[in-house]
């Protein structure tokens, strides 16, 4: 009975350095990236050229009855467009959309952001191609008008290609 605890013992032991050596072993793999099989130094990676959008659609979804977030979200979205971005807001290249959802007539523009609930989207347009993206991250940082006018203005600024 002795030998089958010390060896039950042992067996734990050994198990438990070998999960905090696995564990050891994949922090270090993720602190940086993997170089094996690549042609290129660990610190290099392929950049994409980014390419200024041609018109930028931000559609902002909600019902018909808005609680106060998604009232706050429309308001600083089309404020920081037009305090921001005046230029780019009259001559039609950014343009802001207000949807009431459920509304018979709006139901083709929200198939087409696949639109659920209150949302905000941003379509990037280049060469008549669209790009549709939900921004989530607008609904933290609603408490914080600064936080989300830098934000969506430094958002705006980069598909904008500045």
């Amino acid at each position: 009975m002795n030998k089958n605890v010390i060896f039950s013992t042992c067996l734990i032991l050994i198990t438990i350095a070998l999960l905090f050596s696995i564990k050891g072993v994949a922090n270090k793999s993720t602190d940086r990236p993997s170089t094996l099989g690549s042609t290129q130094p660990a610190s290099v990676e392929p950049q994409q050229e980014k390419v200024p959008a041609d018109k930028i659609e931000v559609v902002h979804f909600h019902g018909t009855r808005q609680c106060w977030s998604c009232l706050t979200i429309g308001e600083y979205t089309l404020q920081t467009i037009k305090d921001k971005f005046p230029e780019e807001y009259q001559s039609g290249k950014i343009v802001f959309e207000d949807i009431n959802s459920e509304l018979p007539e709006n139901k083709e523009i929200v198939n087409k952001y696949q639109a659920r609930g209150s949302s905000l989207f941003v379509n990037t347009i280049n060469n008549n191609k669209d790009s549709i993206t939900e921004d989530t991250t607008v609904w933290r940082l609603v408490t914080s008008q600064i936080q989300f006018t830098d934000y969506f203005e430094n958002k705006l600024k980069t598909l904008l290609g500045e």
